[in-house]
C-alpha cells in the first residue's frame, strides 16, 4: 500500500490527484453514507450513477448488451447535465459515462467542464484516446479514463469485432500517461482471455504503463451476440476471487472489484441499491447489462422524482436480493423473465429482443458460491469495503 500511495503522489499531476481524492474519495464517501441514511427512511436514491450518453459504438463486442442504431441514440447535452444537477442535490458527485463509445458522444467534455465539484469515470474502448484527448481530460482535472482491455492481441481482436483492438487499447494508455492523468484498466473475465489476463504479468505490464488501478468484471453473456460458451465456471470465479484478493497485497496497484464484501460475500451493487443505470434514450433501470426499464428520466429535471416513484427499481431490489446474493443474469435468466413480465418492464434493448434472450440464456455459475467465500486479506481493503460497500440490509 506504501508503494501504491507513492505513485499516487508521484505519478499523476498534483492537481488531479487533488481532485481525485477530494471529488471522488471524500464526496464518494460521503455519498454513501447518505445514501444509507435515505434506504432507513425508504429513499432508493442511488449514491452513484451510471450514464451511457450514446449507443453508437465503433466495435461490436461479443457479450455486449448495446445495440448500435442507425442514427445512433445519443443523450441531449441538456438532459446529461440535468441529470447531473438533480443527483448533486441528492448529495451524490460521481459519475460512470458509459456507451456504445462514450469519445463518439459530441459535447461530452463540455457538460463534464461545468460541473468541476464532481468526479466521472469514462469507461472507453481506448481506439479514440489520443494525446489530443488525454491533454483535454488532463486540462478538466475531474475525468478518470478507464481503458478496456478483453484479452492480449488476437484474443482482444475476436472479442471485439475489431483489428489491432490491443494496440489501440496499449497506445491509449501511452497518452494518458504522457498526461500524467488517473488511468484505470478494466477488463472482463472469460474463458478466452483468463490465461492471459488473471496474471501476474498482466498486472505487472499495466503498472509499467502508468495505469494506477485496474477493474475485474465478470462476463455476463447478453446481447444480441451473448457467446455463453466464454461464461466462467464457478472454479475460474473463485480463482479470480483469490487472485484478486492476493494481488492487493502482492502489487503496487489498486485491484477493484465490485462483486464482494469484505468478508467474501458476494453481492450485487444494483440490487443492493447504491448504483442504478441511465441509457442514452433516458431509460432508469438497475445496472447497464439490464436492458429493462419502468421510468424515464425525460428531460432529467424530475430525476429524483422518478427514483422516489420508481415501482420497478424497489421491486427488481427486493426481488433480486430474495433470488441470489450473485448475479440474476446469469443465475436465473429464466425467473428473471418471468419476473419482468409481471412488472410490466419495457424492453430497452433498441433489439426488441430482451425477453426472449432471457429465456433462451443457460443457467450460468455466478460469484455466489456459499461456504467458499475468500474473506479479503489487506486492512485498507477490508475498511474501505466494510465501511463504504457492501450489502445495506439487503440480503437480510
Amino acid at each position: 500500500m506504501l508503494k501504491v500511495a507513492w505513485r499516487m503522489i508521484t505519478e499523476p499531476e498534483t492537481r488531479l490527484l487533488w481532485k481525485f481524492a477530494y471529488n471522488m474519495g471524500w464526496k464518494g464517501m460521503r455519498a454513501v453514507q447518505k445514501f444509507e441514511k435515505r434506504l432507513a427512511r425508504g429513499d432508493r436514491f442511488p449514491a452513484f450513477i451510471m450514464i451511457s450518453v450514446t449507443n453508437n459504438c465503433n466495435l461490436r463486442c461479443r457479450g455486449c448488451w448495446v445495440t448500435v442504431t442507425d442514427p445512433p441514440v445519443d443523450m441531449p447535452l441538456a438532459t446529461l447535465d440535468r441529470i447531473i444537477c438533480e443527483a448533486k442535490k441528492k448529495g451524490s458527485y460521481f459519475f460512470g459515462i458509459l456507451g456504445g463509445e462514450p469519445l463518439l458522444y459530441a459535447g461530452l467534455f463540455d457538460v463534464l467542464e461545468k460541473h468541476p465539484e464532481c468526479y466521472f469515470q469514462i469507461f472507453t474502448n481506448g481506439t479514440m484516446l489520443t494525446d489530443e484527448v488525454a491533454e483535454k481530460i488532463r486540462r478538466l482535472g475531474n475525468i478518470t479514463p478507464l481503458v478496456s482491455v478483453e484479452g492480449l492481441e488476437m484474443v482482444s481482436d475476436e472479442r471485439r469485432g475489431g483489428t489491432g483492438v490491443f494496440g489501440s487499447a496499449m497506445s491509449a494508455l501511452d497518452s494518458c500517461r504522457k498526461s500524467r492523468l488517473i488511468t484505470g484498466v478494466a477488463t472482463s473475465v472469460c474463458r478466452s482471455n483468463f490465461d492471459d489476463l488473471v496474471s501476474d504479468r498482466f498486472v505487472k505490464d499495466l503498472v509499467d504503463r502508468g495505469v494506477l488501478y485496474v477493474w475485474y468484471y465478470i462476463f455476463r453473456p447478453v446481447g444480441s451476440d451473448p457467446a455463453p460458451e466464454l461464461a466462467l465456471t464457478e472454479e475460474q470465479i473463485l480463482k479470480l476471487r483469490k487472485f484478486i484478493v492476493d494481488s492487493r497485497s502482492r502489487h503496487n496497484i489498486m485491484v477493484i472489484d465490485a462483486y464482494w464484501d469484505h468478508d467474501g460475500n458476494a453481492l450485487c451493487p444494483a440490487a443492493v441499491g447504491i448504483t442504478c443505470h441511465i441509457n442514452s434514450a433516458g431509460d432508469i433501470g438497475p445496472c447497464p447489462p439490464v436492458q429493462f426499464s419502468g421510468d424515464n428520466v425525460g428531460d432529467g429535471s424530475r430525476l429524483i422524482a422518478d427514483f422516489d416513484e420508481s415501482g420497478f427499481l424497489a421491486h427488481f431490489s427486493d426481488w433480486a436480493s430474495d433470488q441470489t446474493r450473485g448475479c440474476v443474469l446469469l443465475e436465473c435468466p429464466n425467473e428473471f423473465k418471468t419476473m419482468l413480465e409481471k412488472e410490466g418492464a419495457r424492453d430497452t434493448t433498441s433489439r426488441g429482443s430482451g425477453l426472449e434472450e432471457l429465456l433462451m440464456m443457460k443457467k450460468c455459475p455466478g460469484h455466489h458460491v456459499p461456504g467458499r467465500e475468500i474473506p479479503e486479506k489487506h486492512w485498507a481493503y477490508r475498511f474501505a469495503k466494510k465501511y463504504w460497500f457492501f450489502g445495506f440490509g439487503a440480503y437480510g
